[in-house]
């Protein structure tokens, strides 16, 4: 009886006990603020013995208070992307044992719980996807919506108990995550390949989901998705939306009806939540409008997509993450309004510059945070270092990776900085961690975010260490991610502190951060994934495929099967690049192989085994190119960027240079045509500066004609073939080996001891610049 007294003492009350004395009782659990030490002890660390003026009980009763921190009206609005936010809501619904504990995390403490998901995904089936419909990135919303089926709203929509609340999760886990890469084709083809039936959900989950499968096959606008391969969730998500927009509509219009396209993505979700049993607005997207991430590296490189930018390896830091949006940007009502009440507001562990970026570039979706002022607004920081985007930072690539670079990032990439975004940090201790197991990930070339407290106080944050990482799977896998119950519980006392007045609050406005308004992109001619599909798919089908052996005289026409396979390879080619318009193409009529023996192009300064041909428009590729895929696509992006020349050179040559009887270099010789007979992506004028920037010298008193002069046996990259190389290197610096040395130049720290070398840098950036401007069309400012 004393016992249950004892618990019901107000929190409040018993805080005070353990921190109202000259020594307080929570001074002997350790270093660390009165925050991190209460959450130490409610996370499971033993609370001291013998300590004066607190008793076990004492101990007991604190836990139980914080265990049962009254959270039933709590409000929790949590911003991310991906996995990250996945598994703090309800567990990671990608991997295979979550259907074991699907009931787990933040939703299942949190009943007022609402995921706002990053849309910028192209990878995967989501990329698939985005061929087809005008839609946004739906992978992510796909992954944080299974995550956050709760096991209360199963039970009292379908009138289940325990045990069919949980044979129904798993079920939908199967379901929704059911991959597959060869066509489907029937209902009850996909119906018996998933290992799901019908009858292994409630029967009116089952008509609901009965009917999206069968809109898959019925509905004619989704059967170019079939024929790719698919994550079935995927696929029930755009039935879902495509319920409610009439058949009549097609890709087109709907591309070009953005309101229309937004209130259907936002019904047709909000039908799927509320029949899995997540809730009617349990997930919602940031923007219903269709946009696409954009990374600036700090050599002056803009690269476009989201899965593009986390594969690269340009070896230099990010400047900025952007995103670009298909057409204005609209913000969910539904999104703001739930922002707008909310008592918590959690920024989700994810990719820094494909998750929570992303999200606070809607134009309103920052300012709606910051007018939020009574919310208690957390930022759980990342664990690991992402390869590719948090290795280097910008003051100082080479070292280490730090929350406090973590928070700048944010700063200096959102509108307006961090100021009332999020006001305490929540980090992993990671001392807790075996060093054995930091050492396996160093092995594989994985760094921790270190954390450096005085540095996240003094950006005007408070930092909270705790142990919120999975003990579970350290155990077993010898991995190291954020623990989904750790984290809730964390968020619970932190809200139970902050309630009774005990969570200490920044001790500096969070304004020391310099910060700036950045202007909306938005794409100049509103070129949604799609519809850009669709235009390069209609003119690599419309080009001529042919093939020059060495017994014919002419090229002869590819057999229907060859050119079948080089079609979905060119187009694979062509989507993976974003950066890549369809108008780059309309200087091409053909693509020819060209059989080794019949290969005629001199190679005396290079290994390219392409090259695009003006007098019939065709690139030439010689065969033996064809039997890699990396090969092929160095070589169509090298001749596709020399196309873009067109037929600039009306005549070219190569002279010898003799001093006093002596070769001393070759004079190379280029006249271009006059505008009026110039059929290229380049006006004149663009050339007249590209060929500059190449190093050809103007001729004085000959119009249009340029030289350069090669020393003595030096080797001689000819602007044409350069300017396909610089293309083919900004897409994938991987690409062109021999450009990426060249550009090496701007990582290194230059003096104004030597001259040339500033020249040489000055001339770099330019060619960047010209790249970037004139060739893809990106003014990023």
């Amino acid at each position: 009886m004393q016992v249950e007294k004892t618990r019901k003492k107000p929190l409040a009350d018993l805080l005070a006990g353990v921190t109202k004395k000259v020594f307080s009782p929570l001074d002997f659990m350790g270093k660390g603020s009165l925050a991190e030490q209460v959450l130490a002890f409610a996370l499971g660390e033993e609370p001291p013995s013998g300590v004066p003026g607190c008793t076990q009980e004492d101990w007991r009763s604190l836990a139980e208070a914080l265990r049962h921190v009254d959270v039933e009206k709590v409000r929790v609005v949590v911003l991310g992307g991906g996995t990250g936010l996945s598994n703090v809501v309800g567990g990671d619904s990608r991997r295979a044992g979550w259907k074991e504990t699907p009931f787990t995390g933040l939703k299942e403490v949190f009943p007022h719980l609402h995921s706002i998901v990053c849309v910028t995904d192209d990878g995967g089936s989501t990329g698939e996807m985005l061929k087809d419909f005008p839609l946004i990135g739906l992978g992510d919303l796909r992954h944080v919506l299974l995550s956050s089926i709760r096991s209360i709203n199963l039970k009292e929509q379908y009138q289940l108990n325990d045990e069919g609340a949980l044979a129904t999760a798993a079920a939908l886990h199967g379901f929704f995550n059911f991959r597959f890469n060869t066509p489907l084709e029937s209902a009850e083809q996909l119906w018996a390949e998933t290992g799901v039936s019908p009858e292994m959900f409630p029967k009116a989950l089952a008509r609901y989901l009965v009917d999206l499968v069968k809109r898959l096959f019925t509905d004619e606008r989704m059967f170019a998705a079939l024929d790719r391969p698919q994550c079935l969730g995927n696929l029930l998500l755009v039935a879902a939306v495509y319920r409610k927009l009439p058949a009549f509509f097609r890709t087109t219009e709907l591309a070009a009806n953005q309101k229309r396209m937004q209130t259907a993505i936002m019904d047709g979700l909000a039908d799927l939540s509320q029949a899995v049993g997540a809730g009617t607005q349990a997930v919602l997207p940031c923007t219903a409008t269709p946009s696409q991430l954009q990374m600036l590296y700090v050599n002056g490189v803009l690269v476009t997509g989201e899965s593009k930018a986390g594969e690269a390896r340009r070896g230099y830091p990010v400047e900025r993450a952007m995103v670009r949006f298909a057409d204005d940007p609209l913000l969910p009502d539904a999104v703001s309004q739930c922002i707008a009440e909310a008592d918590i507001i959690i920024l989700a562990p994810g990719s820094l510059y494909s998750s929570i970026i992303p999200i606070l570039q809607v134009p309103g979706l920052a300012d709606v945070i910051r007018r939020n002022e009574k919310a208690l607004k957390l930022l759980v920081a990342n664990i690991w270092v992402q390869k590719g985007e948090t290795d280097a930072t910008r003051e100082a690539p080479e070292k280490r990776f730090y929350v406090s670079d973590l928070i700048r990032a944010y700063g200096y990439n959102i509108s307006g900085g961090i100021h009332g975004l999020f006001s305490h940090v929540l980090t992993l201790d990671l001392t807790d961690i075996p060093g054995s197991v930091l050492q396996n990930y160093i092995l594989e070339k994985k760094e921790p975010i270190y954390v450096d407290r005085d540095k996240v106080r003094e950006l005007g944050l408070e930092p909270v260490r705790a142990n919120i990482f999975s003990r579970n799977f350290l155990q077993r896998q010898r991995v190291i991610q954020h623990d989904p119950d750790s984290l809730t519980h964390v968020v619970r006392c932190m809200w139970g502190l902050r309630e009774n007045g005990f969570l200490a609050q920044p001790s500096l406005a969070a304004s020391s951060l310099p910060h700036q308004q950045l202007p909306v992109r938005v794409a100049p001619d509103k070129l949604i994934p799609c519809i850009r599909y669709e235009r390069i798919s209609r003119i690599i089908k419309g080009l001529e495929f042919r093939f020059l052996t060495l017994e014919a005289d002419l090229p002869e026409s590819m057999s229907s099967s060859v050119r079948q396979d080089i079609t979905k390879a060119v187009l694979d080619i062509l989507w993976r690049h974003p950066d890549i318009h369809p108008d780059h193409l309309q200087y091409l009529k053909g693509i020819c192989s060209v059989e080794t023996g019949s290969w005629k192009r001199c190679q005396q300064w290079d290994n390219v085994f392409s090259f695009y041909d003006p007098e019939d428009s065709c690139i030439k590729i010689r065969q033996d190119q064809l039997s890699s895929p990396e090969r092929l696509e160095t070589a169509l992006l090298i001749a596709l960027g020399q196309s873009l020349l067109g037929n600039y050179c009306l005549k070219k040559s190569v002279e010898e240079v003799f001093v006093q009887e002596r070769r001393v270099g070759s004079l190379y010789r280029l006249v271009i045509k006059k505008h009026q007979e110039l059929n290229a992506f380049l006006s004149s004028e663009d050339l007249d500066i590209y060929l500059q920037l190449s190093r050809m010298c103007p001729t004085e008193g000959e119009p249009r004609c340029y030289t350069r002069l090669v020393n003595g046996e030096e080797g001689f990259t000819p602007p044409g073939l350069l300017f396909g190389l610089v293309f083919a290197w900004y897409l994938d610096n991987r690409f062109a080996s021999n450009v990426e040395y060249k550009m090496s130049v701007m990582k290194n720290t230059l003096s104004d001891l030597i001259p040339e070398q500033l020249r040489l840098l000055h001339r770099r950036e330019e060619l960047i610049r010209f790249f970037r401007e004139r060739i893809f069309r990106d003014q990023f400012f």
